[in-house]
């Protein structure tokens, strides 16, 4: 851990900071230092001009004065938090006009008085990066499968909203893909639990192999996956599916040394129908893989209107 931590603060590549100065001598002194000590730095005069940036660049880290015209550093950072996951160090003087308490409950990470002393500075946005760091894992650890690394089951219904949500305001299609590992409880039973988590592990691997960027993989519980395919309809979904079960069937499994197996899954798919519930929808792609298991397994079922075909 203290390995990766150490990556996150001090190494700079890919780490992108956005200074905001109305005095363009404080804007070129302090992007120079960005620059000279490995940072990637883009330049605002102003709070306006910050948040057209924002829209069309990654930025790590916004470093903005306090006082401005128009609008002030606090309005930009209470702005940024509101749209953005971007952390905020704001620079202001010795006044009396603004406190330390009002510059933390807008949003911002830290501050630093000016005139800028760019070796506190760095110190501070190391300490603000391995605090981002920090809170990104976190965020992965509640989202993660151990095992196999997909999402898990609560962040796959949380995606699934999402996505039914925007079908529903888009009018665009979308499939969903119910996966179950044939006969999975009779390998663990006869070779053991490790040998079981083996399968699970690889298989989460070739199933996110497999995926286009746009989609997603969960583990749903088990030995069942699920994966939600955007702007697909089911004669894709179909394709998709037959792209993985061919994935998963070319993998050998040897739980002992003198045997090696195959491993078969069954899939059921739904596409999404206008105003349905999102029980409903993940209901009918369950139906569908049931029923590929009643026909036999390793196989693949489109539920349709008619119902799993």
């Amino acid at each position: 851990m203290a390995d990766k931590l150490n990556t996150a603060d001090i190494s700079k590549q890919g780490v992108h900071i956005l200074i905001v100065d109305d005095d363009v001598t404080v804007r070129f002194l302090m992007n120079e230092f960005m620059e000279t000590v490995g940072y990637q730095a883009y330049m605002a005069s102003n709070g306006e001009e910050a948040l057209e940036l924002l829209k069309t660049n990654p930025v790590d880290v916004v470093v903005t004065d306090i006082m401005m015209p128009g609008m002030d550093g606090l309005e930009l950072t209470e702005l940024i938090k509101l749209n953005y996951d971007i952390e905020v160090i704001v620079m202001t003087g010795y006044s009396g006009d603004y406190s330390y308490e009002e510059v933390i409950n807008k949003g911002a990470s830290d501050f630093v008085f000016k005139p800028v002393r760019f070796e506190e500075l760095l110190l501070r946005l190391k300490r603000v990066l391995k605090e981002r760091y920090l809170k990104e894992e976190l965020r992965k650890l509640a989202i993660t499968d151990d095992l196999t690394t997909l999402f898990n089951a609560r962040h796959f219904y949380k995606q699934l909203k999402m996505e039914v949500d925007r079908s529903r305001r888009y009018k665009h299609i979308l499939s969903l893909l119910l996966i179950d590992i044939d006969y999975f409880k009779s390998y663990n039973d006869t070779y053991g639990h490790l040998a079981g988590d083996k399968v699970l592990a690889r298989i989460g691997q070739v199933i996110q192999s497999s995926l286009r960027r746009m989609d997603s993989a969960y583990r749903y519980g088990g030995e069942e996956f699920t994966i939600i395919l955007p702007d697909t309809g089911g004669e894709e979904a179909i394709k998709a599916a037959k792209r993985i079960s061919s994935a998963i069937n070319s993998e050998r499994f040897k739980p002992v040394p003198e045997k090696e197996i195959y491993i078969t899954v069954s899939i059921g798919i739904a596409e999404y129908c206008a105003g349905e519930e999102l029980e409903a929808f993940v209901k009918r792609a369950d139906k569908a893989m049931y029923k590929s298991k009643e026909k036999g397994r390793n196989r693949i079922t489109l539920f349709s209107e008619q119902g799993a075909d």
